[in-house]
């Protein structure tokens, strides 16, 4: 009977180191709620003082606190890291709040972060101001990209779209009220589609306009359609699209001026004109000209696209520019252009000069992490904008079918915008037989 017995609690014990190595494989998140967390946060406890101490994040004390320290107290005066504020798990990692002591600021715990992550066995340690003198330490205990799973429920108000997730196990969102123009670089099996993909699922549900520029003949955005209000499919329509976008433009801001306020969201609701978000699928394929004809078209398009970039936020026409390369090699107006999109996400591309034609005028420190990028991890990108912050953001899988399901679920959504009913597209049948053709025959508006 006591054999059977130490057989059964053997068993017993092999069983539960099995399940934890199972789940630490296969299920992540519940081998660092049982494990990982308590493990992490009681080496964080312990040894704080002194990993601070080592990794350079704390400074000396004031007179009056070495003086009662060396004096009433009667203690050996150390050195000061930041003060815990709050510590909090999550089903990822680790979030500490931190009050930065008078001599150091968030660049020096951003700077010694890789050190602070191999002190407490993390995955990875970031670091974001909250508000002046006070850090928030997010620590990953695993590797949350490898299998992204974006959470059920997100609360967003406006224009903000939930896309990715980080590295720290947040939400990537793209917010058109603080980022209204962007571009996203990337090569081929990047994950730049899908990327896009997540963006057009998350805007059909809103109340917007969604124009589309794909001269790649509609193959990626054609099947969008029933939530598009307007999609130009080659070089020469989407030159006179956004000929209309641009009076578009100078007719909202007649509208501005008549109520007297400097931005579309300070009109009555009643009077605010929709907004509309355009993308554009392959950016180059507007620059590129193929003989001297071409010329006149290209002007007309990079003129028109400047202007929006710089000038459309305000009246709520914002840019989603995406390509493969975008540097000055697509001719003149290229780099003009590329400095009025804030927002940047850059996948892996082939070279390090196109990770810099992205991030290296907004967040130098990232080109490295985006040229890095592995091949077999489709989806992840590096995301930074103007304020000079970036975080490595993966993409969850969609596939085409569940946006254009989604697009049909919110065709009714689309505006009434009458000067960009020349350019909407045809909705086919959901029985592709039955509907050879995608769009309406019309003449090209110069």
């Amino acid at each position: 009977m006591t054999d059977l017995s130490t057989v059964l609690e053997a068993g017993g014990a092999l069983a539960g180191v099995g399940g934890l190595g199972y789940a630490k494989v296969r299920a992540p998140r519940v081998y660092w709620s049982l494990v990982g967390l308590p493990v992490t946060w009681g080496r964080f406890t312990f040894s704080y003082r002194s990993t601070m101490d080592v990794c350079g994040l704390t400074v000396q004390p004031s007179r009056l606190r070495a003086f009662i320290a060396r004096n009433v107290a009667r203690r050996e005066v150390l050195p000061v890291p930041p003060k815990v504020r709050r510590v909090r798990g999550t089903s990822t990692g680790l979030r500490v709040t931190l009050r930065l002591p008078a001599g150091l600021e968030p660049a020096d715990l951003m700077a010694a972060s890789e050190r602070l992550r191999h002190a407490w066995g993390v995955h990875s340690v970031t670091v974001a101001e909250t508000k002046p003198g006070f850090v928030e330490l997010r620590m990953a205990g695993y590797d949350v990209l490898r299998r992204v799973r974006m959470p059920h429920r997100i609360s967003l108000e406006g224009l903000a779209v939930p896309v990715a997730l980080r590295e720290d196990g947040t939400v990537f969102v793209r917010d058109y009220r603080k980022v209204p123009m962007a571009l996203t670089l990337g090569a081929n099996t990047s994950g730049k589609s899908v990327f896009q993909r997540n963006l057009i699922k998350g805007l059909a549900k809103l109340p917007v306009a969604l124009v589309g520029i794909d001269c790649k003949r509609g193959v990626e955005q054609s099947a969008y359609a029933p939530r598009l209000s307007a999609l130009a499919t080659t070089p020469d329509d989407a030159a006179s699209l956004l000929d209309v976008l641009v009076a578009e433009m100078e007719d909202r801001f007649d509208l501005l001026s008549l109520h007297g306020v400097s931005d579309v969201w300070e009109l009555p609701e009643r009077s605010r004109p929709v907004p509309v978000v355009v993308l554009v699928d392959e950016v180059a394929e507007l620059f590129l000209i193929s003989s001297r004809k071409d010329e006149e078209r290209r002007e007309r398009i990079v003129t028109a696209l400047i202007r929006l970039a710089q000038m459309a936020r305000a009246v709520g026409i914002h840019l989603e520019i995406c390509g493969q390369r975008f540097g000055s090699e697509l001719g003149k107006g290229a780099t003009m252009l590329r400095a009025q999109l804030t927002g940047r996400v850059v996948h892996r591309v082939n070279d390090k000069q196109t990770a810099e034609m992205g991030l290296a005028d907004v967040a130098p420190e990232a080109v490295v992490a985006a040229s890095l990028i592995p091949a077999e991890r489709p989806g992840t990108a590096v995301a930074a904008d103007s304020s000079g912050g970036w975080a490595k953001i993966r993409t969850p899988h969609t596939s085409r079918d569940e946006v254009v399901a989604v697009c049909r679920q919110f065709a009714h959504l689309v505006p009434d915008l009458p000067a960009l009913d020349p350019y909407r597209p045809y909705v086919p049948a959901e029985d592709p037989e039955s509907s050879p053709s995608l769009f309406k025959p019309r003449p090209v508006t110069e």
